[in-house]
């Protein structure tokens, strides 16, 4: 006779005898987690690679990096200096680390930073503009690390900022909080970009439709798409293994961009200031985990 195989639900008392849920025991168990249906399906049908417990722990590692690179940025940013310094800053602590800038090249990028100021939403590239009293600067960190990537960015004050210039940072940074929240198994990609949207237009603001977050780990740039806007119960529901970033791109004026002749730059199409805060997530079995957290308050 063949053995019956009895199928344990996470909130199951674990096999194992330990008195714990099954979730909080050997779910986690011979460092990855379980593969099932679901894992195979995401791969087949959407792209989405579910990530294991040991892919986990290379995409935070990268994620420290990442984060202690931002905090150097944070420490140097002054008046007077330009957004190559900051490319410098960023690419000498990378290397040093023993990882690689992953924008550095990628599809023709020319630097290992993307650093955008005031009226450009993202993908600025590194040059002379030089830095004054008041701007608003948002640095994009990705570095590959023994393999995996890691991608966060955050929006910076060059001095002391105007009433316009801290509004538009805190509602930035509050969409990524609204949009976090939503990262729980069950829920579905269109809850977060409806969660960001209905924040940032109550405030007054827009958000940038040509600009998504995407799944990161083992590449650059993976499925899913996230985008910033939507309406709930849309688009792909959210297993645990999931791992994505939510990087709201928030237009204090209109939503609406064009790109510069450089084929990278985008920037407010009115000129008005923008802003953007990003982590890296990870669906657990009950929520999510920030593999690059910062505060959000």
């Amino acid at each position: 006779m063949k053995n019956k195989r009895v199928k344990v639900r996470r909130n199951d008392p674990c096999p194992c005898g330990s008195g714990l849920k099954y979730k909080k025991c050997c779910f986690h168990k011979e460092g990855s987690l379980p593969k099932n249906n679901h894992q195979e399906q995401y791969l087949q049908k959407h792209g989405i690679r579910i990530k294991e417990a040991r892919d986990i722990e290379g995409i935070k590692t990268a994620g420290r990096l990442a984060l202690q690179t931002l905090d150097l940025v944070e420490a140097s940013i002054q008046p007077g200096m330009t957004t190559d310094d900051i490319n410098t800053i960023v690419h000498e602590h990378t290397i040093k680390n023993g990882a690689t800038p992953a924008p550095l090249g990628y599809r023709g990028f020319p630097k290992s930073v993307c650093v955008s100021v005031n009226e450009v939403i993202c993908h600025g590239i590194p040059g002379d503009r030089i830095l004054r009293n008041g701007d608003v600067v948002n640095v994009d960190v990705t570095p590959i690390l023994d393999g995996y990537y890691a991608d966060v960015n955050k929006s910076f004050f060059v001095g002391t900022p105007g009433s316009n210039a801290k509004k538009i940072v805190d509602v930035a940074r509050e969409c990524l909080r609204k949009g976090l929240m939503m990262v729980r198994p069950g829920n579905r990609i269109g809850d977060i970009g409806f969660a960001i949207q209905s924040f940032a237009e109550k405030e007054g603001c827009s958000v940038v439709r040509e600009f998504v977050g995407h799944g990161v780990g083992f590449d650059f740039h993976e499925p899913p798409q996230v985008p910033h806007h939507g309406h709930c119960g849309e688009g792909i529901e959210l297993i645990p293994g999931m791992v994505f970033t939510i990087e709201p791109m928030i237009n204090l004026g209109q939503k609406d961009l064009r790109i510069l002749d450089d084929d990278w730059t985008a920037v407010t199409l009115d000129g008005d200031l923008s802003a953007q805060f990003e982590q890296t997530l990870l669906v657990t079995v009950d929520g999510c985990e920030s593999l690059t957290p910062f505060p959000l308050k």
